[in-house]
């Protein structure tokens, strides 16, 4: 199974690919905001075009593993994703922008969609 995983945020959506047959996950790009239709309208056309079979949407959990403010957005998101045809889960996505960042990503936002899609891809091979 091929994904497409998201790192959404309120002005930047991060965007990295990957499968569970080699277990990898490369960084895509970060599409800017526009609004839900456009931004749908985009995803849509990269999903068709790495051929992916399902989105891993990164939820923003509190440090204490809660639901906040952003979180209740991404999942609202993640509801008008589903207008895509695809599965979508979502995936505890903390500390994700941080270790890109220690990493070294020239693309933060596309890093932490990587991170986040290569601890889904390992939780998934267990």
């Amino acid at each position: 199974m091929r994904y497409l995983a998201l790192d959404v945020g309120d002005r930047r959506i991060g965007l990295a690919v990957g499968d569970e047959a080699h277990g990898l996950a490369r960084p895509l790009r970060t599409l800017m905001r526009r609004s839900v239709v456009k931004d749908l309208a985009e995803l849509g056309r990269i999903a068709r075009e790495e051929e992916v079979d399902a989105l891993v949407i990164g939820l923003p959990l509190t440090l204490r593993g809660e639901e906040g403010h952003q979180a209740q957005r991404v999942r609202r998101f993640a509801t008008a994703s589903e207008k895509l045809g695809l599965p979508v889960r979502l995936y505890d996505e903390r500390h994700t922008s941080s270790e890109a960042e220690l990493r070294g990503a020239p693309d933060v936002d596309a890093g932490a969609a990587t991170i986040l899609l290569e601890d889904f891809l390992a939780q998934h091979a267990r």
